[in-house]
């Protein structure tokens, strides 16, 4: 099995699994194209018109700036890119994100209580744009540059809303989230949730 299938329990199932989208790649690559583009005029003038030690010179200047830029400016987008994913599965919403420090956000589809999403012009002509999910008693998460974002609101939507009276009874706004016959007001417990 691979990523992110080895991330998720025995019985759970994947639904989505993606990758910012390819937008967030646009810069880089116009860096590249510009940043070489300039590297081989200034290699190409220092061959002709430099000679000796002044062209060596030139010459591991002008690469190691290159080296320089196309890793920070180009290759550290495209691992950021490669190694963040947005996963839904049945049962939660998982973000992970990071190479060296991997950081990573799982949010329960019964704690989701809404699900929004938004796009300009631009983000609907590339079929992407940012969705917001609101979990109970957490501030908004706002994730960027989803591919297919109005999909993916449908999906979580039908996920945490629709599938909860197909899950044990759940229903919006049920008891604080409680599958029906399992609040702890209703076994006697006075220390449960009050649901608002």
């Amino acid at each position: 099995m691979g990523y992110p299938e080895d991330a998720l329990a025995a019985d759970e199932e994947l639904l989505l699994h993606r990758h910012p989208h390819w937008k967030m790649l646009i810069v880089p690559v116009v860096i590249f194209l510009l940043t070489t583009a300039a590297a081989g005029f200034l290699l190409g003038v220092a061959g002709t018109r430099l000679e000796g030690a002044a062209a060596g010179v030139l010459t591991v200047a002008v690469l190691v700036l290159w080296v320089g830029l196309v890793g920070w400016r180009c290759v550290a987008p495209l691992v950021r890119w490669l190694t963040t994913h947005f996963i839904v599965t049945d049962r939660r919403v998982l973000v992970r994100q990071g190479v060296i420090t991997h950081t990573g956000i799982d949010i329960p589809m019964g704690r989701i209580s809404n699900v929004q999403f938004r796009h300009g012009i631009v983000d609907r002509m590339l079929h992407t744009g940012t969705l917001v999910i609101v979990s109970a008693a957490d501030d908004p998460l706002e994730f960027d540059d989803i591919p297919d974002v109005q999909t993916v609101h449908t999906l979580l939507y039908q996920q945490a809303f629709d599938g909860r009276s197909h899950r044990g009874g759940y229903a919006t706004g049920d008891k604080g989230g409680y599958p029906t016959g399992e609040y702890p007001g209703d076994r006697g417990d006075s220390s449960g949730r009050k649901a608002w």
